[in-house]
């Protein structure tokens, strides 16, 4: 198989989304999330799938879903500060904030987990008995309805790469919650998935299974590392900023008393100070700033955070109205900056490359073009941002959305702002928090 990428012509196409309700999680600090999947597991040698042999994954799952929850929770009793009166199940008349966002895309974590799941049951099921059929394969893996359709496109397509039935329909599973429409474009969908085939080509094993076992795990321990490591860090924080608030004089708590008086790790008063002021500077430029690196490059994430938790107050004393929302979108922006740029970035480029696994930048760079993420009932997708920006190589042999990496925090903050705006612009459906995706967690468990 040739290394050469097919979009090589690009020179920056080389260069995709914590405690839970229900009980505690681990709460990282560092780029090492502490919550691993096991390494090994016994193999299947039944002729039929053998749910327990993935039962490592559905323990991902269960943490994405208490995850998931904890989010909800922490939407709803922020748009209350901010908007005296309002009720979990209605809307808001104010601009939402950054949590309500972040059920949506911890809800499309665990969609890549729960793909990830079926996949490892086709590549268990074929250590007993090879598919004969890309489709008994899917069959196996129980995959069905519009993600199958997805799912046997990407496996017909990787067939031509010389993939077996088995390995072609576990990472078409992978890519199973894209849209379509997405892959219609004979472009995407080759160079996805011959991106796809050259990462199975370099992953460790010395089968094909193996290799197609190394490429599902990597995924479903990104996806993990990165849903822990933002709730453990951003979600943990807004908790103790609640808690704090309630000790301190509840709605009489005034702007600059966050910044002085409410201490969270990693955060410095200073800091935190110069980023509410700037962001009081600037609240009403159209549009407002979101280079932070640039305009505020002495401040820490943390110290954004706290800023942004400052601005939830300054918000909620300001009439409802223009003012009060610009004030609330540059919090959220401040908590996204920090969520994207440190929280979630070691989850895509880890300082030290994991034993067993591919380069995760190089699987999210196959994987770019088929990111969406629904907001109740529209949907965000990434290939319909990318066709909207300049060519970036000025070949029309790659199609835009190949020209990204998610992987890659400059490719992927705009995108992020712009999945905001869609947000913002559906505010109603946004506010329908998504349904757990396993209604019973014991689906996965047998007796």
């Amino acid at each position: 198989m040739s290394n050469q990428d097919p979009s090589s012509s690009n020179p920056g196409g080389i260069t995709p989304v914590g405690t839970g309700a229900s009980g505690p999680l681990p709460s990282p600090a560092s780029s090492e999330p502490s919550v691993r999947l096991e390494a090994s597991r016994p193999r299947n040698v039944l002729r039929e799938p053998a749910p327990w042999l993935v039962a490592d994954s559905s323990r991902a799952l269960d943490i994405n879903h208490r995850i998931t929850q904890g989010y909800i929770q922490l939407a709803h009793e922020l748009q209350a500060l901010l908007e005296p009166g309002y009720q979990p199940g209605g809307s808001s008349r104010v601009l939402c904030n950054w949590f309500a966002f972040a059920p949506h895309a911890s809800l499309e974590a665990g969609k890549g987990m729960l793909g990830a799941y079926l996949a490892r049951a086709i590549i268990d099921t074929a250590q007993g008995e090879p598919s004969p059929s890309i489709q008994r394969a899917l069959d196996r893996g129980g995959l069905s309805g519009p993600d199958r359709l997805v799912a046997e496109k990407v496996a017909g397509t990787l067939r031509f790469f010389g993939l077996s039935h088995d390995v072609a329909a576990s990472l078409g599973t992978l890519l199973s919650a894209a849209n379509l429409d997405v892959l219609a474009d004979p472009r995407t969908l080759w160079i996805t998935t011959w991106r796809m085939a050259r990462v199975l080509h370099d992953a460790p094993g010395a089968l094909p299974l193996d290799k197609a076992e190394s490429v599902v795990r990597t995924l479903e321990q990104l996806l993990l590392d990165g849903n822990v490591a933002i709730y453990g860090d951003i979600a943990t924080a807004a908790r103790a900023y609640l808690e704090w608030r309630g000790r301190s004089g509840g709605n009489e708590v005034k702007p600059l008393q966050v910044v002085e008086g409410f201490a969270l790790d990693g955060a410095s008063v200073g800091e935190a100070r110069r980023a509410r002021e700037y962001a009081l500077e600037h609240v009403k430029d159209s549009p407002q700033p979101t280079h932070f690196a640039t305009v505020l490059p002495e401040v820490g994430g943390r110290s954004l955070l706290v800023a942004a938790f400052a601005l939830f107050e300054d918000a909620r004393r300001t009439a409802e109205g223009p003012e009060r929302n610009a004030l609330i979108g540059f919090a959220n922006n401040y908590l996204a900056w920090h969520e994207q740029h440190n929280a979630v970035q070691p989850a895509f480029t880890p300082a030290t490359p994991r034993t067993g696994e591919v380069p995760r930048d190089a699987l999210m760079h196959a994987m770019t073009p088929t990111l969406r993420l629904p907001l109740g009932p529209v949907a965000w997708e990434f290939s319909d941002y990318a066709d909207r920006q300049p060519d970036r190589d000025h070949n029309f042999l790659t199609s835009k959305p190949t020209e990204y990496n998610w992987a890659l925090f400059e490719d992927r903050w705009p995108a992020i702002l712009d999945a905001f705006d869609v947000g913002y612009r559906n505010q109603a459906g946004l506010w329908q928090m998504p349904q757990p995706l396993i209604q019973s967690l014991d689906l996965l468990e047998v007796d």
